[in-house]
């Protein structure tokens, strides 16, 4: 297991303030930091609170949440249960995940721990990690809601690994698959309105008026 450093999260709320509110969590890419994707907090819904963590192992520059091996699967379940250790801390029941390319592929290897404990994943340029994990039978019982994004000039993430997310991924989740044309390794503005225009419905309990 490898533990969440708790000192290093990212929150957009003070302590007293997240207990009554979704929680979503967002995950880093490799060789990077909890800083990274804190810049989209504007982009994202007001409801939740956010988390940005930070993975525990040190990379060159950065920080990994598992070795880019071939073998990817050991390293991703051991980061999977340090976080669901941290979760299992947390007073929220309602939580959502966001990653970025390890971090993305991340959010996935989550559901497939414990598809039951989250309300959607949205993964951005990442991929389904090769191997088995303890709850993909649950997960394709639960087909829990997850969006997939990724540039048509992403050369970072492997073809094969592109290839077997979109064979496995739909067999195991109810997807919402965008491909952005002339997109690299990253994020762009339509991505992210695709990504609020997903991530609403899961909130929009939370803003309806009252009832008399």
């Amino acid at each position: 297991m490898q533990l969440i450093d708790e000192t290093a999260i990212r929150w957009s709320a003070p302590e007293n303030e997240r207990a009554d509110r979704p929680l979503l969590v967002l995950m880093h890419g490799y060789n990077s930091h909890e800083q990274d994707l804190f810049g989209l907090a504007p982009y994202l819904p007001l409801q939740p609170v956010i988390a940005s963590l930070r993975a525990p192992l040190r990379a060159s520059l950065g920080y990994a949440w598992y070795d880019i091996s071939d073998d990817r699967a050991p390293g991703a379940n051991a980061a999977a249960r340090g976080i669901l250790a941290w979760l299992d801390t947390q007073p929220q029941t309602h939580v959502g995940l966001l990653g970025f390319s390890q971090g993305g592929s991340m959010a996935i290897q989550l559901l497939r721990h414990a598809p039951e404990r989250f309300a959607y994943a949205v993964s951005l340029a990442g991929f389904v990690v090769p191997g088995e994990a303890p709850a993909d039978d649950r997960m394709l019982a639960q087909q829990p809601p997850v969006f997939w994004g990724r540039g048509t000039l992403d050369e970072v993430i492997a073809p094969q690994l592109i290839e077997h997310t979109h064979s496995w991924l739909p067999r195991h989740a109810t997807v919402t698959d965008r491909i952005y044309e002339g997109l690299g390794h990253s994020i762009n503005e339509t991505e992210l309105t695709d990504v609020l225009a997903f991530l609403r419905p899961f909130y929009a309990a939370s803003t309806a008026p009252d009832g008399d």
